[in-house]
């Protein structure tokens, strides 16, 4: 599990690279939402609505109780009250080491998603059913790799380098922390929005993502300087603009490798538009709407609200400067010497 160090984000080396890589773009002139500042969209909602829960706006106390039963890291029995997470086995126990060990650690939210003053049981609102609507048998072959088995069991495909899933090489954040469809996760849930007139960057706590995106005058001209498809670019081929008091954020082309592994993923042939207001002083409100008729049998849409914080952002350091990978491929090796020994008796 990554430990988080406090640090001083250099914001204007950020920007001053982010002119090397984008396309140029456009000032603005439209009414915008000022995003500047830290937030956080911690919460225990997931983006489609658990099992057995009808409504997608439930009372503060309903709540609070399907907060408490809320699996975390996908694992039975929620936050508890004391030290350990999900009923934390002790050091002489067999399965010790493949859950978190206490709540230090752990911080994915303490309730439900408030959104505009509502708690909310998914994010996803459309379909009403609050289900993300997936095709039985998409029309695009990708491997999926689960991070979230991994974690919870210790196990995993560790051929390799590559075989081992992006968050767990500290290439970019789980969860879909930065996105197109920034969702929470388990920890390490802030964000920092800086607005220049001729970007935006989104600065994700978790693996300190940063996501520049040009701001054009109008759709037409951010869709038409779109970068070529051979740009695979982790979180994708971002432009925006200014409309009706909200940033859009319209986002083609994901990294394959993210795509695979992503709780969103889109094709080439499909697209997550994004749409950023202020609701209120401290309240970001979030809505995306993803289509690709190859993975879904309809577009679909979700929201979610991102709260001002006075936490700061900490560094997330992961795996590096460590033996975590030597030490997980030298496991592998072990294991395959073991079956082959076994195999030869």
């Amino acid at each position: 599990m990554a430990i988080s160090m406090k640090t001083t984000t250099k914001m204007s080396a950020l920007l001053a690279c982010a002119s090397l890589f984008a396309l140029p773009a456009q000032a603005q002139d439209s009414v915008r939402p000022d995003l500047e500042g830290i937030w956080t969209n911690a919460s225990l909602t997931k983006l489609s609505r658990p099992a057995g829960v009808e409504t997608l706006v439930v009372t503060p106390e309903e709540a609070r109780v399907i907060a408490a039963n809320t699996p975390i890291a996908g694992l039975e029995g929620g936050l508890d009250e004391g030290d350990g997470v999900n009923n934390t086995p002790s050091a002489d126990d067999e399965d010790f080491g493949t859950r978190a060990y206490n709540n230090f650690w752990v911080e994915p939210g303490a309730n439900l998603a408030m959104i505009k003053g509502d708690f909310r049981t998914s994010y996803v609102v459309n379909p009403e059913n609050g289900q993300v609507p997936r095709l039985d048998n998409p029309n695009y072959d990708f491997e999926r790799r689960n991070f979230g088995s991994r974690y919870a069991t210790g196990f995993g495909d560790a051929r390799g380098p590559e075989a081992i899933p992006n968050a767990e090489r500290c290439l970019i954040g789980f969860g879909n922390k930065a996105g197109p469809g920034m969702m929470s996760a388990l920890y390490n849930n802030t964000y920092q929005f800086v607005q220049t007139e001729d970007y935006v960057m989104i600065l994700v706590e978790m693996v300190h993502d940063a996501r520049i995106i040009p701001i054009f005058d109008t759709a037409e001209d951010a869709r038409a300087s779109r970068r070529p498809l051979v740009l695979e670019q982790w979180f994708g081929d971002s432009v925006g603009w200014y409309e009706d008091g909200e940033l859009v954020v319209d986002t083609v082309n994901i990294n394959p490798l993210q795509l695979s592994q992503s709780s969103i993923p889109i094709t080439k042939a499909g697209h997550i538009v994004e749409r950023f207001s202020r609701y209120s002083d401290n309240e970001i409100f979030y809505r995306f709407t993803v289509e690709d008729s190859n993975i879904y049998s309809q577009p679909w849409t979700a929201e979610l609200s991102f709260y001002a914080t006075d936490d700061g952002l900490y560094e997330y350091a992961c795996h590096e400067g460590n033996y975590s990978m030597p030490g997980i491929l030298a496991g592998a090796r072990r294991l395959e010497m073991e079956e082959a020994a076994r195999e030869s008796n």
